[in-house]
This record gives structure tokens, C-alpha cells and sequence, in this order.
């Protein structure tokens, strides 16, 4: 493989754009809520009050949050009620999915916002007999979103007041390791979601327990291992789940890798229903976010592109294409998941790049060399481990004097293949096809997920979840610089010099996001960003959407 073949040219839009043309909790923004008192006649003493409320979104400014920690956790609190049901994937874009409109109910006393405020974990505040009749006043669904770096439990509240099941709040436990670092021993891989297991136990009342449906789904983490062995996990976390616990397993396939398509849409909607943009008393002047999530092993981009009234301006077939029917409005979304480009499958390929050029130099190695790696913050270390099994190697890289987010950058261009063969024109980067960022979503909004969150929010600091990417760029250079640059500018935040010090590739991080956004999707530099990792209390992700599948419809409960 000659070093000329791993160039990658910008395409004609990133020409443009560089030419100018173009963990704990957050508090995002809180949506106002207005009561109204509508007076009801007198009979014989005893007087009706009916309250019906009106939502109403405060303009999305600047937010504020907390300092985030390293993962995610604890109980979540949900000031939101309206809920969205079912989505099912469309089988060959021949099938729209339908999202009937969301219920609305109004509670009698204080809503619970979390486990901990939930004066009755067996009844609601919204109403004492469910709708329709022979369903359970209130319902819970497990979903266990198993991903590459870690499992996750979500465990949420239903009501069954309205005409679909409503959501009321949440309860998330984490544990690490992934599934998919059970490789060779799949019982072992089932038994690490136990302490997951046991927290659902604690949360799910008694009586519910045997009609809670549970369902897992994998991410990445699992797509990359062999066939084999990942069913092999999944026959095991199976069996485990059947014979240990009083949970019914949801649907036909309960435990199952999840497709990439599936994840992103899910978030995509959880996200800008949490945001007040897709519901049926939403602005009609407020575009949905398009939401960019960053995983372990995988990235996903699904926004909704506008084009215009050219007989040639649409959205090409092809799997990329989902068409969404969400209350009464239709989207025509574009998503595509990266597997491949998560954050740390691209620390991988930067290594391993970088290991293989130091070889075409012709520069001798034994045990006790060091590579250079522009990478790794001035100033700093670390062994890494390039490949796995029997071909695995480990590598002492340095950042010496050579960390840098400008050489960094020339790494990432060349693993980001932006010269690979676009068959579809206009392509992102890897040969996919994407619509044009600057023809079709030039003023939309952007919400950044996951490992965008967990790098960038601590060293903006908890007033600032909005920005634009030129911001990346010059936290980047800032981390890139080493310690000296660390002290300058976060030398009084203790928690943030910790996480510097602990990642010596927090520089690696924050240039491959940022090329990811810039050179990648070809996104402006000026263009504006949200980071969240909740809103009101609700974690986002693509667990919910999910989720509301499992509940509302005929009831399964276990023997």
C-alpha cells in the first residue's frame, strides 16, 4: 500500500466552506408551561375544576447545564408528558411508518419527575382508570441498549390515561464493560448485565414485574465481531434474561443487534419531540434539529433536507431514504450510520495510520521505541494496542513536540477518505451519499449526541451548550498545545485538568470531531451547534423511541 493511495482531496464544498461561502446532568432548555383555570358551574357544593394546559416553548437561547461527568447515570427526572408511539422501520421505503398523535393528560396533584417523587409506583397522578379497558393504569418497559463501550438500562413509566400510552419519567443504571468484550465467553457477556438486571427488579413493583416487557438491542459494538460470535452472546443474554428473570422478552426477535438506520431515526425523534419541533402544537416556523450522534464504534447523521422546485432537486432512492409519518406531517429524512468512524474506532485508524507511516519511513523498532503521534497532546504518552487476538501490537506513542491539532488534521483527512469513489453524487466522505449541507439544510439546526457532549461540554463550562464549529477548532488547538496550554485556560477548574491529564488523546478526540463535522458532512464553520446529553430530564438517545413500541398495545405478560 503506497502512502499516495491514503490522500484524500477535498471535495468541491469543502472548497467553498474554506473559501467562505458558505458527566451527571444537563439542563438544557426548559420548556414554560402556562395554566389556565376554566370554571365549571356549582351543583349541590361541589365544584369541578377542569384544568386543561396549553404547552408553550421558551426561545431556545444560550441554556445552561452542568459539568458533566465521564458517563452517564442515575435516575432522570422528565418535566415533558407528551409521548410519541410506535415507529416501525420501513421495509424498503415501500411502507411509511405512522406516529399517531401523542396523549396529553393533566395531573390531579404534583407530577413525579423522577423514581424518588413517584408518590405510587403502581398508580399515576394523570387518572385513576385507564382509557380503554383491560389495560393496566400504568405500564413499564425495559430496554437494555447494549453498545460498545458499555450497557445501559432505561426503565420507563407509562400511564394508560389517554388514548396511547403516555411517558411519565425514567431510571437509568450503566455498567462497563460492552458485550461485545465478552468475545469468547458469552455467559460471561450476560452475566455483566445482572447489575442492570437488579436495578430493574428494584424499580418495577412486584405485581407489574410479569407483564414489564424488556428488550435488548446492540449497537456497534457487537456489528464488528464475527457472526458467530455475537449470536452466541445473544443466545446467552437470552437464555439469561428467560431463566432468571420475571420479565416477559418483547416481540419475535427481543434480543437482537439493532440497525444502524433503526438507532438513528429513533434518536432523531426522540430528540426533537423532547425539543418541541415535530409534535402536533409545535411552531410550524421551527425546522427539526438534524441530530449527529457519536458512538464507540459507529457515527449517525439523519436530519430532514429541503430542497427546492427543480425537477432534478430531491432526495436520491436508496437505503438512506426514510420516510417518516410523524402525527399528520410526513418527513422525508436522510440518515446514514458510519460503522467504523465511532470515536473510538477512529482513535484505532489514526494509530494504526500513524504506526504504518512511521514504518514507511523505514524507521527500526524494537520494544523500547517510541513513535511520534501528532495526535497526543504535546508533552504526553500512551501505550495503545493496535489490532486484537493474536495479531495484537502494542505501541508506545509519544506527543513530544509534535502534537498539534494542524498535523493532527492531516492525519484525520486521510482516514476520513474523502477520495474514495462517490458512485451518488454528492458524497460526505467514505464514498456515501449525501445531500449537499449547503444546498439543503444551509439554516438548520444541529444537535451533537453522545461523545460530542462528554469531550466538548467540560471545557466549555456549564453556562454554554451552543456554539459554533470554529469553537472545536480552537478547543482543539487549545488541548493539542499540552499542559502549559492546560493550566492557561483550565488551570482552575480541577475536575477539567483531570480529565485532560487522564486522556492523552482528548487532542485525537476533539480534531476528529471536528473534521468530522467540517471536512466530513461539510458543514460551515460558522454554523451554530447544541450539545446535550438530557432534556428536561430525559435521557437522548434512541432507547424512547424504541421503547414506546413495547407498551400501549396488547398487553404479553409471563406465566
Amino acid at each position: 500500500m503506497s502512502l499516495s493511495n491514503l490522500i484524500s482531496p477535498r471535495s468541491q464544498n469543502y472548497e467553498r466552506l474554506e473559501g467562505g461561502h458558505g458527566p451527571s446532568r444537563a439542563g438544557g432548555k426548559r420548556f414554560a408551561w402556562r395554566k389556565f383555570a376554566i370554571a365549571a358551574a356549582v351543583l349541590i357544593g361541589l365544584v369541578l375544576l377542569f384544568g386543561p394546559r396549553e404547552r408553550r416553548e421558551k426561545v431556545l437561547g444560550g441554556g445552561t447545564k452542568t459539568a458533566p461527568s465521564p458517563q452517564p447515570g442515575m435516575e432522570l427526572e422528565d418535566d415533558e408528558f407528551d409521548i410519541y408511539p410506535p415507529v416501525t422501520r420501513p421495509k424498503d421505503n415501500e411502507n411509511r411508518p405512522t406516529v399517531a398523535q401523542p396523549t396529553t393528560t393533566s395531573p390531579s396533584v404534583a407530577r413525579p419527575t423522577s423514581y424518588a417523587s413517584d408518590p405510587d409506583h403502581l398508580k399515576t397522578v394523570y387518572c385513576t382508570t385507564p382509557y380503554k379497558p383491560g389495560l393496566p393504569l400504568v405500564q413499564y418497559a425495559l430496554m437494555i441498549d447494549a453498545g460498545s463501550t458499555g450497557s445501559r438500562i432505561h426503565i420507563y413509566k407509562f400511564n394508560n390515561c389517554g388514548p396511547s400510552a403516555a411517558y411519565e419519567y425514567e431510571v437509568f443504571k450503566m455498567t462497563q464493560p460492552g458485550l461485545s468484550s465478552f468475545a469468547k465467553a458469552p455467559a460471561e457477556a450476560a452475566g455483566s448485565l445482572d447489575v442492570l438486571m437488579e436495578e430493574a427488579v428494584r424499580t418495577v413493583p412486584e405485581a407489574l414485574r410479569k407483564c414489564s416487557p424488556i428488550a435488548v438491542k446492540a449497537t456497534a459494538g457487537l456489528r464488528l465481531l464475527g457472526a458467530a460470535e455475537s449470536q452466541a452472546i445473544l443466545d446467552a443474554v437470552k437464555a439469561r434474561l428467560t431463566r432468571e428473570y420475571p420479565f416477559p422478552l418483547f416481540g419475535e426477535d427481543p434480543v437482537a443487534i439493532m440497525d444502524g438506520k433503526d438507532e438513528g431515526v429513533y434518536a432523531w425523534i426522540t430528540a426533537n419531540y423532547l425539543l418541541n419541533t415535530i409534535r402536533a402544537d409545535s411552531p410550524t416556523d421551527v425546522p427539526p434539529y438534524a441530530v449527529l450522534d457519536l458512538g464507540g464504534a459507529s457515527t449517525q447523521i439523519v436530519f430532514e433536507p429541503q430542497f427546492d422546485s427543480k425537477p432534478d432537486s430531491k432526495l436520491e432512492e436508496g437505503d438512506h431514504k426514510y420516510e417518516l409519518k410523524f402525527g399528520s406531517k410526513t418527513h422525508t429524512l436522510y440518515q446514514h450510520s458510519y460503522l467504523g468512524y465511532g470515536l473510538m474506532q477512529a482513535r484505532l485508524s489514526v494509530h494504526k495510520l500513524v504506526n504504518f507511516m512511521a514504518t514507511y519511513r523505514g524507521n527500526e523498532k524494537n520494544e523500547n521505541s517510541v513513535v511520534g503521534n501528532p495526535c497526543l497532546a504535546k508533552g504526553t504518552k500512551r501505550e495503545v494496542t493496535l489490532d486484537s487476538g493474536a495479531d495484537a501490537q502494542k505501541v508506545m506513542m509519544v506527543g513530544e513536540d509534535i502534537g498539534s491539532f494542524e498535523g493532527c488534521n492531516r492525519i484525520i483527512e486521510l482516514v476520513m477518505a474523502k477520495d474514495a469513489i462517490c458512485e451518488t453524487k454528492p458524497c460526505s466522505f467514505n464514498g456515501v451519499y449525501q445531500p449537499s449541507i449547503l444546498d439543503t439544510f444551509s439554516n438548520g439546526k444541529v444537535l451533537l449526541l453522545s461523545y460530542f457532549y462528554d469531550r466538548i461540554s467540560p471545557l466549555l463550562g456549564p453556562s454554554t451548550s451552543t456554539f459554533d464549529i470554529a469553537t472545536i477548532a480552537t478547543l482543539a488547538s487549545q488541548v493539542c498545545e499540552g499542559k502549559h496550554s492546560w493550566e492557561e485556560h483550565w488551570g482552575t477548574e480541577p475536575s477539567v485538568m483531570e480529565e485532560l491529564y487522564d486522556r492523552p488523546e482528548y487532542c485525537l478526540d476533539l480534531t476528529f470531531m471536528h473534521a468530522l463535522l467540517r471536512l466530513g458532512y461539510e458543514f460551515g464553520k460558522e454554523q451554530e451547534v447544541r450539545i446535550e446529553k438530557k432534556i428536561e430530564g430525559t435521557e437522548l438517545g434512541w432507547c424512547l423511541g424504541a421503547s414506546i413500541a413495547m407498551v400501549g398495545g396488547e398487553l404479553t405478560c409471563r406465566d
